[in-house]
């Protein structure tokens, strides 16, 4: 996979840590557990050809997250590109 910039993006979060740096939109919203204007932070990212065939073999998308402690996640997959 690889990091996008995602529309609307807000800061990027990780350079000054030595990261690549990981764009990302700040972006509230209506969760049944936070409430509504509950904080949330949305990433893009692209999968290469290889990536693509891997998931169409069956093979399954991980989610790594630096750290031990767990923030509550959502995954979906974004618009199609005009």
């Amino acid at each position: 996979m690889q990091i996008a910039v995602i529309d609307g993006a807000t800061r990027v979060i990780g350079k000054s840590q030595g990261y690549l740096g990981l764009p990302l939109r700040d972006e509230p919203i209506n969760c049944t557990i936070g409430g509504d204007g509950t904080p949330s932070m949305v990433t893009a990212w692209h999968p290469s050809e290889e990536d693509i065939l891997a998931i169409i073999n069956g093979a399954a998308i991980h989610v790594r997250l630096i750290g031990s402690q767990h923030p509550p996640i959502m995954l979906d997959i974004g618009p199609v590109p005009a």
